[in-house]
This record gives C-alpha cells, structure tokens and sequence, in this order.
C-alpha cells in the first residue's frame, strides 16, 4: 500500500505558464523525491502598464511517501 501527500506550489515565469510549471516543478523535485503528478489550480498573469509582466501559476504536487 502507498500513501502520498499532496502540497501547494506557485511558481513564476516571464516567458509563458508552460515556463513556470516547468521551473516550478524541477525546482520542487531537487527537495521532494517520488513526485508523480501535478495539478495546475489557478493560472494567473501580472499586468504592468499594458503589459504582461508575469505568467504565475499554482500547482497541487502529489508525491509517495517513503515507508
């Protein structure tokens, strides 16, 4: 039988939400190991003057706990 835990994440990017789910899911698995999945909660953008400045997105990260 496995058990995982589940956490939260955001991670930044200022080239695209793919960019930031891909930085911040390597940088989350330099710390965590037995990652399997990952669920995008909310995406989110940050406007300056007219422009985009920032692709956010948050991410549930599931992974198995050792026994």
């Amino acid at each position: 039988m496995s058990i995982a835990r589940t956490t939260e994440i955001t991670a930044s990017s200022k080239k695209s939400f793919e960019d930031a789910m891909e930085k911040g899911i390597k940088r989350y698995t330099k710390t965590i190991s037995g990652v399997e999945s990952a669920w995008v909660k909310e995406q989110k953008v940050i406007i300056k003057g007219n422009d985009i400045s920032e692709f956010r997105v948050t991410m549930k990260v599931s992974f198995v706990l050792k026994d």
